[in-house]
């Protein structure tokens, strides 16, 4: 059904006041509709909520540092981790259930449809610092989600299963999202995780048209729809459903169903209030009575019963009242400034057996003179015209991401650098998406103390680092030979400096 607005924001912060102080799972508790897994690394859920958030874990000597909020009801202590992970990279490790049911959010294994791409099977975990915000005023992180990453809970406690109803919340970055399968947030199959068939699933979906098995809307999403296995639903129908285009920096996502009814709601979480997007009688083809099994992937909240529309008015209210979202700075350190053209020097030690070997004293990121990939040379007041060229860009606001930048080449005009299969080459712009994303980096400190790292934004555990000549995008460790871990820091900092050109 087309959508349609049930409240305004006047009205909602009038209704909010009767609840006070109350977080969401406190509203969500006024409608006997209790959260039974609560969860967010930017702040408490429960007026009253003091415990842990989640779970960081730093590269440098793989020790933990647990983040709560500043006080009870409040936003999360981002100060703690900034301490904890200065100069080095951070990996969230658990995000913790508010609710005090402990359905903890872990480091999830592969899916039945591949192992995921981590050491043994398991998905990756989020980069801690890579979704920088502020909640009413004040600085938190999110959770950056990345295509391979995933966070899971089989062994559930008061979730619904069966036919049981249930309610669901997350608020999302409508701007980050692709066209494949799935993105989900939500209840799903338990044990080996595998596809059980129809109906065995029931979890928000923000996204674009799943190739196979996928429901759309009007424009060009992504949208907001229902996971329900083996079809991702907009609506009645596995296709077409009228639903608009939901791509709010902050988009608050509701789901929720109980027999043969379920319902889509969503809106913007800075302003507003909610949508309807569907309502009303479960798709055809065995979804009347489902068959939930209770586990819970990525992160949100989960509610026992189907909430009414009153308290999820309310529980928008909250969020824009009371959340205050705006976006953060997502680099730090020397500054890189659009509109600059720069050369990237190195800083490794020249280290044969990671078979560096120029100084980084005349090193710079540059492109082959014969092909696109990025590689280092010997750059000098003596090189050529052309090799100078080739070290020295363009600095733009980021293709993918304008709070990021990214590279153009100077001697190759519209041609920006990206990676690919993570290497790095430039590549003209064809206005992809993908190629979009790709091409922005985020500057960050430099992990040596020195300049800029370079952190890709679509890929926030992989920095730019130059490994025997060439230059990739790789993580601090890992199953590459240029993931390794001996001189990550020096290899992956750089001067940004007056281009030669």
């Amino acid at each position: 059904m087309p959508s349609r607005l049930d409240l305004s924001l006047a009205s909602g912060l009038v209704a909010l006041a009767s609840f006070a102080a109350a977080g969401p799972c406190d509203i969500y508790a006024t409608g006997k509709t209790p959260c039974v897994a609560a969860f967010s690394t930017t702040r408490a859920l429960y007026s009253n909520y003091n415990g842990n958030l989640y779970q960081v874990k730093r590269g440098s000597d793989n020790t933990t540092q647990i983040i709560k909020p500043l006080a009870a009801g409040g936003v999360a202590n981002a100060g703690t981790q900034d301490t904890f992970c200065q100069s080095t990279t951070c990996l969230i490790t658990i995000i913790y259930d508010q609710s005090g049911n402990g359905n903890n959010l872990q480091q999830a294994p592969g899916g039945g449809a591949g192992n995921g791409p981590a050491p043994g099977g398991y998905d990756n975990l989020a980069v801690a610092t890579s979704a920088p915000v502020t909640v009413n005023g004040t600085k938190a992180y999110g959770v950056f989600i990345q295509p391979q990453t995933g966070y899971r809970q089989d062994k559930t406690k008061n979730i619904a299963t069966y036919d049981q109803p249930e309610g669901m919340y997350a608020v999302l970055d409508g701007t980050h999202w692709n066209s494949d399968c799935c993105f989900d947030f939500g209840n799903v199959e338990v044990g080996a995780n595998t596809d059980n068939g129809n109906v065995h699933m029931e979890t928000l979906f923000l996204g674009g048209k799943v190739p196979y098995n996928g429901g759309y809307g009007d424009g060009s999403g992504p949208w907001i729809m229902s996971d329900m296995e083996n079809g991702v639903f907009s609506g009645v129908n596995l296709g077409y459903n009228s639903e608009p285009t939901v791509n709010y920096r902050f988009t608050t996502a509701i789901m929720k169903g109980q027999h043969n009814q379920w319902a889509l709601r969503g809106g913007n979480a800075v302003s507003g209030g909610l949508s309807i997007y569907y309502s009303g009688v479960r798709p055809s083809g065995g979804y009347l009575n489902m068959s939930k099994e209770g586990g819970i992937v990525l992160g949100g909240v989960l509610t026992s019963g189907y909430p009414l529309d009153n308290i999820e008015a309310y529980v928008q209210a909250d969020i824009v009242q009371n959340a205050k979202y705006t976006t953060a700075s997502q680099t730090s350190g020397a500054a890189v400034e659009p509109g600059s053209t720069v050369s990237l020097q190195t800083t490794s030690s020249g280290s044969t057996k990671r078979g560096i070997f120029s100084r980084a004293t005349n090193s710079y990121i540059s492109h082959a003179l014969n092909d696109s990939t990025i590689i280092t040379q010997q750059i000098t007041s003596t090189s050529n015209t052309a090799l100078k060229q080739s070290a020295s860009w363009t600095v733009h606001s980021g293709l993918g991401n304008s709070a990021c930048i990214s590279f153009e080449s100077v001697d190759v005009p519209g041609s920006f650098i990206r990676h690919s299969n993570a290497g790095l080459k430039i590549s003209s712009d064809d206005g992809t998406k993908l190629m979009h994303e790709d091409a922005t980096f985020c500057p960050q400190t430099g992990l040596n103390g020195q300049g800029n790292s370079i952190k890709s934004w679509s890929y926030p555990t992989k920095m730019v680092r130059v490994y025997q000549g060439k230059v990739y995008i790789a993580d601090n460790g890992g199953p590459n030979p240029f993931d390794l871990l001996q001189g990550y820091n020096d290899d992956a900092s750089f001067v940004v400096g007056d281009s030669w050109a």
